[in-house]
């Protein structure tokens, strides 16, 4: 048998696309057997965090973000007064 290379072509391509939309199909079918098998974990205990460091002297802090600002805004630190500061 001779086949055309237009039919060798569409066959080669028609296989590719049948054999990715079985893919997509399985991957779907796997995710609902996931989604249904899957039971919520107990709660886990929370994590022991390391020990706090020392705490820093706010004097130090306040000096220190002080002539940051300073320094970014070229201005000098005398002209800058810091009310409150928050941790984010």
């Amino acid at each position: 048998m001779d086949y055309s290379k237009l039919f060798v072509c569409l066959m080669g391509m028609g296989t590719v696309f049948f054999g990715l939309i079985c893919l997509i199909a399985l991957t779907y079918i796997m995710s609902a057997i996931v989604r249904k098998t899957d039971k919520p974990s107990p709660a886990i205990a929370p994590v022991v965090s390391a020990p706090a460091a020392a705490p820093v002297d706010q004097g130090e802090l306040i000096a220190a973000v002080s002539a940051a600002l300073a320094e970014e805004l070229g201005t000098d630190i005398t002209g800058i007064r810091i009310i409150s500061m928050k941790k984010v």
